[in-house]
């Protein structure tokens, strides 16, 4: 029986399906990577490549907590911040490789979410907003008073490792864990505690553990985040994680869509575009930014995918739907 099951396992995780997406997630980094080599992609348009994708590693983690399991938090840029220094520290004060900093750098964001996860998340909705967004000033003032670490002057000479590979498997590594979580038990756990938290403890959901878990998760990826920021940018300020950087990541969620894995990926790209384009008028960028959440709760509430995915098969479907419409 164990035998079968093992094949079994074996053959669901080669079907079709998954050997194409890794046909195409291959195929997009070697056809990126050649542009790198040739020298197409300049630094400046590298540099907002880098940045989209610490977006969507930061946005896909503060949706799984807020999208998904439906908890309100204005922290989210303390995690990564714990994730930049940490990084910061182990490359340029110890010396060791990017690798052990990046790893370190998730364990200790996970480490303090979950520690911060224990008290917070038994508060609801305004409470745990405002208890989140202390723990992010708090978490920066910190840095702030840390000689060791530059204090308010900031931590340079970081040596610099986030390349295209870095950051390209880091973000695959994030939509692949945080697709196939909200697929799990786990996952459907959460969703039912954003739906109604009430209804889910009712049914015997251990709603405060799967909140704690989600919170973790996001927090770890959030270190991730930090830890590729730390070491593209080489420089850290405590002011780069402060309210302001919590409120761009929400943004960016609320704009792709609260509870979609799609949403958050194309929320980051179109908002890191714009945040690119309003780098010369740098005092109306958070008035723009309100603007377009503004207009986005009016208009579309939901969000730009609300809770829809992409995907090969939705085209598919709009493709037959278009072609029954013809033949009619």
């Amino acid at each position: 029986m164990s035998k079968k099951r093992y094949r079994g396992g074996i053959l669901k995780l080669f079907n079709k399906k998954n050997i194409i997406s890794l046909a195409v997630i291959l195929a997009v980094y070697f056809i990126v990577q050649f542009f790198i080599s040739n020298g197409s992609i300049n630094d400046y348009i590298f540099t907002n490549v880098v940045l989209i994708g610490i977006n969507i590693i930061l946005a896909l983690g503060l949706n799984l907590i807020t999208g998904f399991t439906g908890q309100f938090s204005l922290g989210h840029a303390g995690f990564m911040s714990i994730g930049a220094y940490i990084c910061a520290i182990v490359t340029a004060k110890l010396g060791l490789p990017f690798a052990i900093g990046i790893i370190l750098a998730a364990i200790s964001a996970a480490v303090i979410g979950f520690l911060i996860g224990l008290p917070t998340l038994r508060l609801k909705g305004d409470y745990l907003a405002i208890a989140t967004l202390g723990f992010g000033e708090i978490i920066k003032n910190i840095f702030f008073n840390i000689d060791y670490v530059g204090g308010a002057s900031g931590f340079n000479d970081i040596p610099f490792y986030t390349n295209w590979t870095w950051l390209y498997f880091s973000v695959v590594l994030t939509v692949v864990v945080v697709n196939n979580f909200i697929k799990s038990y786990a996952g459907r756990a959460c969703i039912a505690i954003r739906e109604d938290e009430t209804a889910a403890e009712a049914m015997g959901v251990n709603t405060t553990n799967y909140k704690i878990l989600a919170f973790v998760i996001g927090a770890f990826f959030a270190g991730i985040a930090g830890a590729l920021y730390a070491n593209y940018i080489c420089l850290l300020k405590p002011d780069s994680f402060g309210f302001l950087k919590s409120i761009d990541i929400l943004v960016i969620v609320v704009f792709g869509g609260m509870g979609s894995i799609t949403g958050s990926i194309f929320g980051a790209i179109a908002l890191t575009v714009i945040s690119a384009f309003l780098q010369s008028f740098p005092e109306l960028r958070m008035v723009i930014y309100s603007l377009i959440l503004f207009f986005i709760m009016i208009y579309r509430p939901q969000g730009l995918m609300g809770t829809k995915e992409f995907s090969l098969g939705f085209l598919k479907k709009r493709g037959g739907l278009n072609a029954k419409a013809q033949d009619k």
